[in-house]
């Protein structure tokens, strides 16, 4: 029976130049291989052993890129190895197959937000009135699923999020701070229900995850083994369960020891 492995993206399998980590001499560094451009600018990287080691994994496993991406961002990604056949996008919201949307997934997620949260206008509302315009650069609206604000973090008072945090969760949503991002996310879009849902599609009888945010934990908890790096949100919270890993790595090597793990267990899976 395949082996279903569900991994984030950013921070997790790919870095931007600001995550990478690089704290070895410069002629120890890893040599980069470039899989986002934006703008005509490379964005998003891993290392070249990391995209060896993926190009094995989508050879040996049903792997399938989890993200709280939109599908426009995550389609500007190109990741090495055999085009995945399945693709989970806006933390579950967009279950992609072979590059398009399910609609009919679609259409349940649309179903159990509007009978279970709060709706997206008074979240995208209360965000306007109380972020201060002096450390938010940008305010978005995701897929028509969810919100997030693009701030000055060393501005972001630490007080704020947790009072949104409150405010969000007793409508329904959570809350997640990613870097430079603080998404609003209704609870019952996650990326945990489209990976069951690829599971029984393909009838994969062991699930392996891999992410570093809060919005990722879910994941990890819903997987039969899961990993997380060093960094993240997860790590900031000494977060773990009996069946995820704490990797010391941080950055791009993280990467790569994650896939390295990743393969390691799909090669070999344990009954």
């Amino acid at each position: 029976m395949p082996v279903l492995v569900a991994s984030d993206l950013d921070r997790t399998l790919i870095y931007s130049s600001a995550a990478l980590a690089l704290t070895m001499p410069d002629a120890r560094a890893p040599r980069l291989l470039c899989v986002e451009v934006h703008e005509s600018r490379p964005l998003s990287f891993m290392t070249e052993t990391a995209a060896g080691l993926l190009t094995e994994l989508g050879d040996a496993a049903v792997f399938v890129p989890t993200t709280t991406r939109t599908r426009k961002q995550y389609q500007r990604i190109s990741l090495p190895g055999p085009e995945p056949k399945y693709a989970i996008c806006a933390n579950g919201g967009h279950l992609l197959v072979d590059g398009a949307t399910d609609e009919d997934w679609h259409a349940a997620v649309q179903a159990k937000l509007a009978a279970e949260c709060a709706p997206l206008e008074e979240v995208r509302d209360h965000l306007a009135a109380s972020a201060d315009p002096a450390w938010v650069r940008k305010h978005r609206i995701a897929e028509d699923l969810f919100a997030y604000l693009v701030v000055e973090r060393e501005l972001l008072p630490e007080e704020w999020v947790k009072e949104l945090a409150v405010w969000a969760e007793n409508r329904g949503w959570t809350v997640s701070l990613q870097g430079r991002k603080i998404y609003a996310v209704p609870k019952p879009l996650t990326k945990s229900a489209a990976m069951r849902e690829v599971a029984h599609r393909t009838g994969a009888t062991l699930t392996l995850a891999a992410g570093d945010s809060l919005l990722d934990a879910d994941l990890l908890l819903a997987a039969d083994k899961g990993w997380r790096p060093g960094h993240g949100e997860l790590a900031d919270e000494a977060w773990t369960a009996p069946q995820v890993t704490a990797l010391p790595e941080r950055g791009v090597l993280a990467g790569e020891r994650i896939l390295r793990e990743l393969l390691k267990v799909t090669r070999t899976p344990t009954p």
